[in-house]
């Protein structure tokens, strides 16, 4: 059963509200130096998006659209805050984009300034002088005092304090429609192609309340931010829902430092990709391993399969103490993760939860949570969040669509986008599923990256995948259709393999490129064996580069094709 949850219309409703009840609770801990931190209180962070946002209205922004890019950190999360709650229409800007491509985002989105982390300031710069966009404000979030046209962030919320102190409170009193358009968000791919997500201040709450009210999370807990905040994923689980609840926030000092920092800050919960605890099931399987007690382990799980998640810590405490020993909560997101991690986590006494949604549903459609979990689903729908599959084939699948108040208002000036995805309330996700008889939502591929075989079959390259990537030593990998020369109707399936060079020395002692790839090809047959024979992979190419993914983690299927023809 989902809690009974404070009732919010929007987020600065939110933002007051939660004030009351957490105000004196830490909201930020920030890193000021080595061994040396800052916090921040909710009622100090409330203060300073109020002052900010009172600032921003007296450089004439009322109204007005303005960006932000850069690193997750808490002066990111103010300048987003400071905007929709009183000020304006947020964008939150691909901090991965190249230069030309920000230089069209900030163009297409027509913002009239832009708040940046120093990383962006030349660019910004550079951009800021051309004819074809409205830039005329430019906020560091990094220099102290006002330098050279370029305002300070800082200062900005030092003199939004003095206005608000003297009377000014046309922030403060500002109304929110929580119907209109606040949140401007681009989709992933160029951005010529890329469509302009149109999210309200309902479309964000009504997410967060629903999240709030299955998790088991509140303001004892301490969240850490590593995904980036442009995205809704991380914006919304993350950064709102820790505001909601009264939860304290650390950022990430980056992916190396990501298991340094859950024991740094006594983490309790964080959102990760699949990438994060795959490599954390390694790490653990290694630790395991070295100190020759895998097979030991393995008993222990097994005896401890059925007993509660508390009796599973205790008997794996010196594993929980790889994560700081306050994990309560691990939550997975923007692509499937592969069973036996999820498995493994929840036997360690690890409670490891798949959530899946998307930039147009504010995202969270689905999650599992302590009451409702089933290995390989997303959960049941939200409380708020309706959800069906349609055109179901002979095994049950078909496209998911949902309905609900966290469903965009559309595409921003692309109606025919918005006509395509949006039919009678219902928004369908191009994403294919099945719904068994308990609600329970399985994810199985996108609709446009099933590989259909001669004999009608279909492949989820997806599911492949996560098979390959088990293979001792491979980073990543790209399941695709070939076509055959002699007949063009009968595909194959083919995968690329990204290779990791140290650990295929370490476990197969193999140098060269002919040696690894002799090794990875006996290891496909031992793949090909326990699948289905039209399913076998017939061809292999390997790799140490990369391949092309979006700022999620999420693979760029067209353009990693394009680069194999």
């Amino acid at each position: 059963m989902a809690k009974d949850m404070l009732k919010v219309t929007d987020l600065k409703d939110m933002l007051n509200k939660t004030r009351e009840l957490y105000g004196d609770k830490p909201g930020y801990k920030i890193k000021i130096g080595k061994g040396q931190y800052k916090t921040y209180t909710h009622n100090e962070i409330r203060d300073m998006i109020n002052y900010l946002g009172t600032a921003l209205i007296s450089l004439g922004l009322k109204g007005k659209r303005i960006g932000v890019i850069g690193e997750n950190r808490y002066e990111w999360e103010l300048a987003y805050l400071s905007v929709v709650c009183g000020v304006g229409i947020v964008v939150p800007m691909d901090k991965s984009l190249p230069a030309n491509e920000l230089e069209e985002v900030i163009e297409r989105s027509e913002v009239e300034a832009i708040f940046y982390s120093k990383k962006y300031e030349e660019i910004i710069k550079k951009i800021k002088y051309s004819e074809k966009n409205k830039l005329k404000h430019l906020i560091s979030m990094d220099i102290d005092i006002h330098d050279e046209g370029i305002y300070s962030e800082k200062e900005l919320i030092e003199k939004g304090r003095e206005l608000f102190e003297a009377g000014n409170r046309e922030y403060i009193d500002a109304k929110i429609n929580p119907e209109e358009m606040r949140i401007m968000l681009f989709t992933s791919g160029t951005t010529s192609k890329s469509k302009v997500v149109a999210l309200s201040h309902k479309n964000l709450v009504t997410n967060v309340m629903d999240i709030a009210s299955v998790l088991d999370i509140d303001s004892s807990d301490r969240g850490l931010s590593f995904l980036p905040l442009h995205h809704v994923y991380e914006c919304t689980v993350g950064m709102l829902v820790s505001l909601y609840i009264g939860a304290e926030r650390a950022f990430c000092d980056g992916i190396r430092h990501i298991i340094e920092n859950l024991n740094e800050y006594k983490i309790t919960y964080a959102a990760f990709v699949p990438a994060i605890y795959e490599s954390m099931y390694k790490n653990i399987r290694r630790m395991i391993e070295k100190e020759g007690k895998l097979e030991e382990t393995g008993k222990r799980m097994q005896e401890y399969k059925d007993k509660s998640m508390e009796e599973k810590k205790k008997a794996f405490q010196e594993i929980h103490d790889m994560f700081g020993g306050n994990i309560k909560l691990f939550i997975s997101g923007a692509a499937a993760l592969d069973k036996e991690v999820i498995k493994t986590f929840r036997n360690l006494g690890i409670n490891l939860y798949q959530a899946y949604g998307l930039t147009e549903t504010s995202p969270v459609i689905g999650i599992e949570t302590n009451e409702h979990s089933r290995v390989g689903s997303i959960g049941i729908a939200l409380p708020h969040v309706k959800a069906k599959v349609e055109d179901v084939d002979e095994e049950g699948i078909g496209e998911l669509a949902v309905k609900g108040p966290s469903v965009m208002l559309g595409y921003f000036q692309n109606e025919e986008a918005t006509k395509e995805v949006m039919k009678d309330g219902w928004f369908y996700t191009g994403d294919l599923a099945k719904i068994d008889e308990d609600g329970y939502i399985f994810i199985c591929g996108r609709k446009k990256s099933v590989i259909v075989l001669k004999n009608g079959k279909n492949i989820f390259p997806e599911e492949m995948e996560n098979l390959v990537n088990k293979i001792e030593g491979v980073k990543e990998s790209f399941i695709f259709g070939k076509q055959q020369t002699d007949d063009k109707d009968n595909i194959k399936i083919h995968v690329k393999i990204v290779f990791d060079r140290e650990i295929m020395k370490e476990a197969y002692k193999v140098e060269t490129d002919e040696e690894i790839y002799k090794v990875l090809a006996d290891k496909i047959k031992e793949v090909n064996r326990i699948m289905p024979k039209y399913k076998a992979i017939r061809g292999i190419m390997i790799s140490e580069e990369p391949l092309i993914k979006t700022t999620t983690n999420k693979i760029k299927r067209q353009a990693n094709l394009a680069l194999i023809k």
